[in-house]
């Protein structure tokens, strides 16, 4: 993926990384690219990492393996030199142009989160701009950061099998959580706003039934409603009790079962069909939505052996954000 800022190959080649970084990408804010990019390297050459060129943009990064005695460089000087342990976060001004040695081992998850994300964030809400994040060269255990990048990470394995609008969901949640946490923002209430309407739900749903691979981004469903991402996901959320990706991995399972209920295809013929990347895929997310396997299920239906197929349970692992 070949991109403008901190992210993916650009990323990848300021690390000095033989291959493209896996990368997801959203632009829910003000059509701006939110990335996450995961960076490894268990023999990397070693040397000080390229330099970053000036941009009004931010990483947060979490560490993933332990770095000791890292050499954190800003504006080409040599900043503090400190152990970084995994599961820590840290926060990269780019404007300040950090660099490190790399002379071990590392992995890391990065987001890249530019300034505009960051003011177009306070603009849906009506809040008052952050001036700046808080980049202290002290890393943090920061547990919203580590689940969010515990959530993105089999989207990095597995990237055919997650789709865009849980990639929107999460990356909107890490900024707005970086947003307040390292910069002060918070949220400015908005009376009257509650579910949405009932066209507006049906016409959402619409949306998401007709898109059923998830690729129609969380911003063309609710320009399309004449609402601001961040406020079209809590309507939805109201009116269904579940997140519109969630709401879509349901709606995927439900059409599963008819499809084996008709009889007549194979169960990757249903995989397919419901919208999931492969039948394994399939097997993942319709186990952990209905609490049995489609073989399973499909049994019952037929009348061979199992108990009956249970109603669907809310999501609450890893495997079913895809």
């Amino acid at each position: 993926m070949t991109s403008t800022g901190a992210y993916g190959e650009r990323l990848g080649a300021l690390l000095r990384l033989d291959e493209v970084p896996p990368t997801l990408m959203t632009r829910s804010l003000r059509n701006t690219e939110i990335a996450v990019t995961e960076t490894r390297n268990d023999n990397p050459v070693l040397g000080l990492s390229g330099s970053f060129a000036a941009e009004d943009a931010y990483l947060v990064s979490l560490k993933l393996r332990d770095y000791p005695e890292c050499e954190i460089w800003e504006q080409g000087r040599h900043l503090t030199k400190a152990d970084v342990h995994a599961g820590t976060t840290y926060l990269y001004d780019l404007k300040a142009d950090p660099r490190y040695v790399i002379d071990k081992p590392f992995h890391s998850l990065h987001f890249y989160v530019p300034r505009s994300a960051l003011d177009g964030l306070a603009d849906q809400s009506g809040a008052r701009r952050i001036d700046a994040l808080d980049c202290s060269p002290v890393g943090h255990d920061d547990a919203i950061v580590r689940h969010i990048g515990v959530c993105l990470g089999d989207g990095l394995r597995r990237p055919d099998e997650v789709n865009q609008l849980f990639i929107d969901h999460m990356m909107l949640a890490l900024t707005a959580h970086v947003a307040a946490t390292y910069g002060g923002y918070r949220h400015k209430s908005r009376t009257g706003r509650g579910a949405l309407a009932p066209w507006q739900l049906a016409r959402a749903c619409d949306k998401l039934e007709a898109d059923l691979g998830g690729k129609v981004p969380l911003q063309a469903i609710a320009a399309e409603l004449g609402l601001s991402v961040s406020h079209f996901s809590r309507a939805f959320r109201a009116a269904t009790g579940l997140p519109p990706h969630r709401w879509l991995l349901h709606h995927r399972v439900r059409t599963a079962k008819r499809l084996i209920s008709e009889r007549g295809l194979s169960l990757s013929e249903v995989a397919i069909s419901a919208g999931f990347a492969s039948q394994s895929h399939f097997t993942r997310v319709f186990s952990a939505v209905a609490g049995i396997s489609p073989g399973a299920w499909r049994r019952d239906v037929e009348g061979i052996t199992g108990p009956k197929g249970q109603a669907n349970s809310p999501c609450g692992t890893s495997v079913i954000n895809s």
